[in-house]
């Protein structure tokens, strides 16, 4: 693991939370959305955008097809559940503003995220692996 990998998926996160956060607020100020499916949507996108800048740019993955992307998938799916259960524990337990459960999303899903892509999804297999 390298500072560069880091750096690179830091700056794809970063990217990637502003995003959620615009969609989020979108969906619910504009579209009156209730912020846990709000948030589950924005997830969603983020998903989408974030495979491919990570993919290509990150990991700098050489494997295509279905497969990086079905393995991506799982690892957000699990990311976008704690995202829902963070943001209803957050938001519908605690009753706190959605922005405050957001930003505790933030800390937990992308380190999750990460490991996880690292370590499974990007993963380059070396010879007699």
């Amino acid at each position: 693991m390298t500072l560069r990998l880091l750096f690179r998926y830091g700056i794809v996160g970063l990217l990637g939370t502003a995003l959620h956060f615009a969609a989020l607020f979108v969906l619910v100020e504009a579209a009156k959305l209730h912020p846990v499916p709000a948030s589950a949507l924005g997830f969603v996108l983020v998903l989408l955008v974030s495979y491919a800048l990570n993919r290509r740019w990150t990991f700098q993955a050489s494997a295509s097809g279905w497969k990086p992307l079905a393995k991506y998938t799982v690892v957000s799916v699990t990311g976008l559940l704690l995202n829902t259960g963070l943001m209803y524990l957050a938001v519908d337990r605690l009753h706190w503003h959605y922005a405050v459960g957001q930003c505790l999303v933030v800390v937990a899903v992308p380190l999750s995220n990460f490991l996880f892509n690292y370590y499974w999804t990007f993963r380059e297999k070396k010879s007699g692996e």
